[in-house]
């Protein structure tokens, strides 16, 4: 009962901060300051869905004293009977409830919400790796897909065998970043290349970053000082792409808060024919970058802080092998083994980052000690 008595106190302490959250977003003045209005907002949202299972909680907990009075003093035995079935039904609801409560109670990472940057590189393993690049290039855009997201290709560049030597995304929808989080990390491929002729089985690997997309209060830069070029952008694409100058290429001097050196960041766009277009997504990217790298230290800090995590935004760390050979796919932070490859690589990768966050929801509640 303890446990109860603290999962219901904590739940009361919170519906004051609610109703005072519900009245602030209302404020002309709170609505007028952007950055205060969204932290709000997004309070607000998870504060409800507490409330929510608060409500459900009492009224399943209140069914079971009920029930249970029933049980002892009422003589109808099909009313007993009823009782006995209500009982069952609230002491299956309860554990499940708890459980849900912990995991709201537990604060989120405050990056979940954002949508992402997706960064795949080929790594060890020459033209095979830039090929293994491009699988798993396939496979999220199968996974955005299923999911109802947008990808959008923000700059490739091309393998000599195909694939991609570097390939950058940005995935827009639904908790993105806190979905994708989990893929960052050297992915390792085992299978004979295809650019091989004695069959033999080799080791290949391409790494996976994913970050959180800036938004546009999060960063500070100076437009001002950011110098522009066009160019004509390359490669295929009939007569108008050659002639235009549609390609732009930022450079902008930023300091690095956490080494104090000014270093210059060179970013490049050509996805689309359209120069101001081009313009908007090199600044985004910019953004991004800037966000990610002042945020790596507080990266840093999480990941010390929790030794075992799942996902600890470490990029060198071999999070999970494609072994073809075998049809096995294998991530080795949580012991994790399949045998549906093929399924896998067409982007069937739920199941994989369910099993991710469940282990590190674990991690959160232990060390939260609820």
């Amino acid at each position: 009962m303890a446990d109860n008595n603290t999962i219901l106190e904590k739940l009361d302490s919170l519906v004051a901060r609610f109703e005072e959250v519900s009245t602030l977003i209302t404020d002309p003045a709170v609505i007028a300051d952007q950055k205060r209005y969204v932290k709000l907002t997004k309070e607000y949202k998870e504060l409800g869905d507490l409330m929510e299972a608060r409500k459900e909680y009492m009224q399943v907990l209140s069914g079971i004293e009920e029930a249970k009075d029933i049980i002892a003093n009422e003589t109808d035995p099909e009313m007993r009977e009823m009782a006995r079935e209500e009982l069952d039904v609230c002491q299956t609801r309860q554990p499940e409830l708890e459980e849900r409560i912990k995991l709201l109670l537990v604060p989120a990472d405050p990056q979940d919400s954002r949508n992402a940057i997706l960064e795949i590189r080929g790594g060890t393993g020459g033209d095979e790796a830039a090929i293994f690049a491009g699988d798993l290039f396939r496979m999220y855009s199968k996974y955005c897909d299923i999911k109802g997201w947008h990808l959008e290709v923000s700059s490739a560049n091309e393998g000599a065998a195909g694939g991609f030597k570097e390939i950058i995304c940005s995935v827009t929808g639904d908790n993105v970043y806190g979905t994708l989080k989990y893929e960052s990390g050297v992915h390792r491929v085992q299978r004979v290349p295809a650019t091989e002729t004695q069959g033999r089985v080799h080791t290949s690997a391409a790494s996976v970053a994913v970050l959180p997309e800036a938004e546009e209060f999060d960063v500070v830069i100076n437009e001002g000082e950011i110098k522009w070029d066009t160019f004509r952008s390359g490669g295929a694409g009939g007569q108008n792409v050659n002639k235009v100058e549609s390609g732009v290429r930022l450079r902008y001097n930023w300091k690095n808060p956490n080494t104090g050196v000014v270093e210059e960041i060179l970013i490049e766009c050509t996805e689309t024919r359209d120069q101001p277009k081009n313009k908007e997504r090199a600044l985004s990217r910019l953004r991004t970058f800037i966000y990610d790298k002042e945020h790596q230290k507080y990266i840093d800090d999480i990941a010390s802080k929790r030794k075992t995590m799942v996902s600890t935004g470490d990029r060198s760390a071999k999070i999970r092998t494609y072994n073809y050979p075998q049809g096995r796919i294998t991530d080795h932070r949580i012991n994790y083994t399949i045998y549906n490859l093929a399924a896998f690589m067409d982007g069937e990768i739920q199941d994989c980052i369910d099993h991710l966050i469940v282990a590190e929801n674990a991690e959160r509640l232990k060390e939260s000690e609820l």
